[in-house]
């Protein structure tokens, strides 16, 4: 049993994905973060930076959505949600997944809360737009990247790399270029998007948009 905290559309979207795609036991405790109950003591104590996801595994609680993910990858192997630990994909799969992490991710908080980079108003405008700069310049390689490796992230076949890499695109779905404007990454968006697990997700936590 995992216990997974969470908020609709947020980064704890790719791990609640993943626990439907993995068809593991699991518990939903859903934080409104517009009230601050991710920053509440109680929580603070699970998740020092009061920020969600937070998977409690075995009784530990952990945190950070790519670490996440890839646990979960290596605890069910079964899956075959990541690539073998020996195969030649793997090194493939810990470079986007770390980089998705790294780069795109953090570019997106800023893109979001330019307030945490600069305290100055009349600074936000440009914040954004070099956020803006660095995710569209990440969606192009990453375009690049799917066109040469088959459609997918890591390896030539479906993995946690995909579905944390559609979470960051469908954040971008009311950006001025959102990340579908490059044809391989539409196209691993669609395919997501296809599959049963992607529809029980928007079901459980009442999203619409980017359907």
């Amino acid at each position: 049993m995992y216990t997974l905290y969470w908020s609709p559309g947020s980064a704890s979207l790719c791990v609640h994905h993943a626990l439907i795609e993995l068809g593991v036991p699991h518990e939903l405790r859903a934080l409104d973060l517009s009230k601050g109950e991710q920053k509440t003591p109680a929580y603070l104590a699970l998740n020092p930076n009061g920020v969600v996801p937070t998977l409690v595994v075995e009784g530990r609680a952990h945190y950070e959505a790519a670490s996440l993910l890839m646990t979960l990858a290596d605890r069910h192997p079964e899956a075959k949600l990541a690539p073998p630990p020996a195969s030649p994909a793997r090194a493939e799969y810990h470079q986007w997944m770390l980089h998705l992490a790294n780069t795109v991710q953090p570019a997106y908080r800023i893109w979001f809360y330019p307030g945490e980079a600069i305290d100055d108003p009349t600074q936000h405008d440009a914040v954004k737009a070099a956020a803006r700069k660095r995710i569209e310049a990440a969606w192009a390689r990453i375009d690049e990247h799917l066109a040469r490796s088959g459609g997918h992230m890591a390896g030539g076949a479906y993995s946690v790399a995909d579905i944390y890499t559609t979470m960051l695109m469908r954040w971008s779905r009311n950006m001025p270029k959102p990340a579908t404007t490059w044809a391989n990454c539409k196209a691993l968006a669609d395919r997501v998007k296809a599959r049963p697990a992607w529809a029980t997700l928007y079901e459980r936590e009442g999203l619409t948009e980017w359907r």
